[in-house]
């Protein structure tokens, strides 16, 4: 059983889908105290926008790091989420500093609801990412 580059890759994807896990958790969270009014909408989105732009660096990290060892599927299964990402922060609201969320318009219905729902499908996929990962990272180390 060796120790390759494909192995390490999928080990630092494992680390840093946690990390993204946590990030989609506390989004979700954190849009719910909104909904239900628990929270200023200022003081929210302080707290959200800078999180926006290390959650999207890390998971084009991970997905730079699969196209280097020349794994596809892993690859393949974050592009779209990938390509979101990129667009959402390309059409985003006029701000002054980086992120995604202007205090002044998170908490019309439509837009509350749309950033609860890209929160769970977000979570969703880091989830699906995370077991995939793992069957990734046991099926090179046997297979090495």
């Amino acid at each position: 059983m060796a120790f390759n580059f494909t192995a390490f890759t999928y080990i630092v994807a494992l680390i840093g889908d946690a990390f993204l896990i946590f990030f989609a958790i506390f989004h979700v969270i954190a849009f719910d105290e909104l909904k239900t009014d628990y929270k200023n909408p200022i003081d929210q989105c302080n707290s959200l926008n800078p999180l926006v732009l290390p959650e999207y660096l890390l998971h084009i990290f991970l997905n730079l790091l699969f196209l280097f060892c020349g794994e596809w599927y892993s690859l393949c299964l974050n592009i779209p989420l990938i390509a979101y990402h990129i667009w959402r922060y390309k059409n985003r609201p006029l701000m002054s500093g980086p992120g995604l969320y202007d205090p002044t318009t998170v908490l019309k219905t439509d837009t509350l609801s749309r950033n609860l729902r890209e929160g769970w499908i977000k979570l969703a996929v880091y989830l699906i990412s995370f077991f995939y990962y793992i069957y990734g990272m046991v099926y090179s180390l046997i297979s090495t």
